[in-house]
């Protein structure tokens, strides 16, 4: 690569520029994946009880019992109704993995906005799947179903556990990248020029 040759935006160094509202929109964006990974979870789990109420295939309470696909789907729905309950953790989580990857975007010149929906997806899904594969493996694993059952149901339902939060995380996290993205504004902030004087 030669002297001549231009790097991307992200690949330099970082800007001296100061922005403003991006504490704010990273305590923002916290909170609000914090509430909208619980309301997705209780949309979700709600509309899955539906679905198996409508075809008949058992009531809510054998989702929970057994050890199969849907019991993790519901396990991973219900874990992920209870992020606003431990608030106190799940907002300083988010606070901390939004602000080491889209809270330095605007000071990387990055003012597009897919790369604040992709990373925040991307911290959605690692945060929430993770969270939910691990512990829909605990729950599944150690006894909480009632009855005994074979290993591969327990690792059907850990995966369904996974995919219930990975699904629930990708969804908040992209929301979380748009409203951060809406709340700074990088392209009008970079655009912005500083004429005073004092």
């Amino acid at each position: 690569m030669g002297p001549s040759d231009t790097l991307p935006s992200y690949a330099g160094p970082a800007g001296r520029r100061r922005f403003k509202r991006i504490k704010l929109g990273l305590f923002l964006s916290s909170l609000a994946a914090c509430f909208g990974v619980t309301l997705l979870g209780l949309l979700a789990g709600g509309a899955l009880q539906m679905m198996v109420g409508i075809l008949g295939s058992g009531s809510g309470y054998t989702l929970l019992s057994g050890r199969g696909f849907m019991s993790g789907l519901m396990i991973g729905f219900q874990m992920a109704t209870y992020n606003f309950i431990l608030f106190f953790i799940t907002v300083p989580a988010a606070w901390l993995a939004l602000g080491f990857s889209i809270g330095r975007m605007p000071y990387r010149n990055i003012v597009r906005i897919q790369p604040y929906l992709r990373w925040g997806a991307i911290w959605g899904a690692i945060l929430v799947g993770g969270t939910t594969g691990i512990f829909g493996a605990l729950i599944s694993s150690n006894g909480f179903a009632f009855e005994t059952a074979a290993t591969g149901s327990a690792v059907a339902a850990a995966i369904g556990s996974l995919i219930a939060g990975l699904a629930i995380g990708t969804t908040a996290g992209a929301l979380c990248g748009l409203l951060f993205h809406r709340i700074v504004r990088p392209q009008e902030q970079q655009a912005d020029v500083d004429v005073s004087i004092f």
